[in-house]
């Protein structure tokens, strides 16, 4: 293993299994007192004294100590790397009468007897058992490698395995399993710092995400009025706060009595604004059953401007009354528009007899202007006199005609008006004796001021004579004027 490794025998040992092997039953090992032996030779590649041991974790720059490397994400379960049987004849022996021992650094240790079978079987045994326990170590160390599982339980497992170490009974590289050992204890106390240092991190991590959402839901609660958006958020942060593992009991329990006084406030003023809401559509829906009555009232009216002047403010009142629960509200705006429709309907209607005789109407009076249009006053004053009066009769008789022909026919009419009215006037003129009379007296006004004006220059006064002769010639324009309209007439 790369982190976790073990040079005994210049081979690094690694936990086996093997195949279709068995185990054959053995008698109870005795442990008695371990004869006087020679302790074995270091092994090649066991490490040092004083030095630090294979797989041991590295110190970091930063004074801490390096997390063992975690596999892959990956891997789905935690699987020991399978090492090749073991070699039981390199630490220990079965003799022939049974008796088991096996190799320490304090010398031999007799750790059982084997009486099912010759001393090789007896060997092979005493060598499978230890494969056994090499495999229970790896597992620990894949278990450690990989990251996964409580560190401070594989720690636990490993100082029990250690325990045993002196007492078990197994032949095989029990050194080498200790030394193994100690090397996941020791990197078990690291993992375990990391992991409870990452707990940490998360842990806070998660909590600070707790508050956001409880911040947020209070802020839902106490001004949102976006009921059902605010309503679906709520809920979306619940599922997500179930979500949220690993907080401390006391903190999320203080944070979830925030969140639920959130929903709860939230709850309470929508609850109240519902029941507002229900109350003033209460109200609207009495407010639109008496409007309707008064439209149904009024759509058999033939008096065709105030209702439809009333009509609109009935539908003004009724955009002032609000919603009604929507059942109603549709059903009663159906009939207050049924209501209006028959008024509306039976205007159209007169409306439409009235634009047909206003059409009639608009062609009489055409045929009387082509009818009368011939007169001539100028030739025939009194023949046009009379023709006119009974136009006017006949033409008012006719009543009223199209808007958009209004203009044209009257301006017609109003210019034959005009024409026997010019000569009426005409006529008048030319026979006013009072017209000659202001003329005559004109003149003499002139022949007056020319008298003082010649009294003025004889006497000197030229200035008298000069203003005495501007007002003769003011006098005389005057005169030629009335006696120039006399001629014309």
């Amino acid at each position: 293993m790369s982190d976790l490794g073990d040079t005994t025998s210049g081979t690094t040992e690694q936990p086996a299994q093997t195949p279709g092997a068995s185990t054959p039953t053995a008698p109870t090992p005795t442990n008695p007192a371990p004869t006087a032996a020679t302790p074995s030779a270091p092994k090649p590649g066991a490490p040092k004294p004083g030095g630090p041991k294979p797989g041991a974790p590295k110190p970091r720059i930063d004074g801490g100590v390096a997390k063992p490397h975690p596999v892959s994400s990956h891997v789905s379960s935690v699987v020991p790397t399978i090492a090749p049987p073991s070699d039981p004849s390199k630490f220990g022996r079965v003799d022939d009468d049974g008796t088991a021992w096996v190799k320490t650094a304090d010398g031999e240790r007799q750790i059982g007897s084997w009486q099912a079978g010759d001393a090789a079987e007896g060997l092979a045994h005493f060598g499978r058992r230890y494969d056994d326990l090499s495999t229970e170590v790896a597992l620990l160390e894949a278990r450690l490698t990989a990251g996964s599982g409580d560190a401070k339980k594989t720690k636990a497992a490993a100082l029990a395995l250690l325990e045993t170490l002196p007492t078990a009974a197994v032949i095989g590289d029990i050194a080498g399993l200790h030394d193994r050992l100690e090397i996941v204890v020791e990197h078990s106390e690291a993992a375990a710092a990391v992991a409870k240092q990452e707990k940490d991190i998360e842990r806070a991590a998660h909590t600070s995400r707790k508050e956001e959402l409880a911040t947020e839901a209070e802020q839902i609660g106490s001004e949102s009025t976006q009921w059902k958006n605010a309503g679906d958020r709520l809920r979306e942060i619940l599922d997500e706060w179930k979500t949220i593992r690993g907080v401390d009991r006391k903190v999320d329990d203080a944070l979830w009595k925030r969140y639920s006084k959130a929903r709860e406030n939230f709850n309470r003023r929508r609850g109240a604004h519902f029941a507002d809401l229900d109350r003033e559509r209460g109200a609207a829906k009495t407010r639109k059953e008496e409007l309707v009555e008064q439209a149904r009232a009024l759509s058999s009216s033939t008096d065709w401007g105030p209702t439809a002047a009333a009509f609109r403010d009935l539908l003004v009142d009724w955009k002032a009354a609000g919603r009604a629960p929507r059942d109603a509200d549709d059903a009663l705006w159906k009939d207050f528009k049924a209501a209006q429709d028959v008024f509306f309907a039976a205007r159209n209607s007169a409306a439409s007899e009235r634009d047909a005789e206003f059409e009639s109407n608009a062609t009489a009076k055409e045929e009387l202007l082509a009818k009368y249009g011939s007169m001539n006053p100028s030739s025939d004053l009194d023949g046009a006199r009379a023709a006119l009066r009974d136009l006017q009769e006949k033409w008012d008789a006719l009543g009223k005609v199209p808007r958009d022909k209004m203009t044209e026919l009257e301006g017609r009419l109003r210019a034959l008006e005009k024409s026997v009215r010019d000569a009426v006037d005409a006529q008048w003129r030319r026979t006013d004796p009072e017209a000659l009379a202001r003329a005559a007296q004109f003149r003499e006004r002139v022949a007056q001021f020319e008298e003082q004006a010649a009294k003025a220059r004889a006497a000197g006064k030229d200035k008298d004579a000069k203003r005495a002769l501007e007002q003769a010639q003011q006098w005389r324009e005057w005169a030629e004027a009335a006696e120039g309209a006399v001629g014309e007439m």
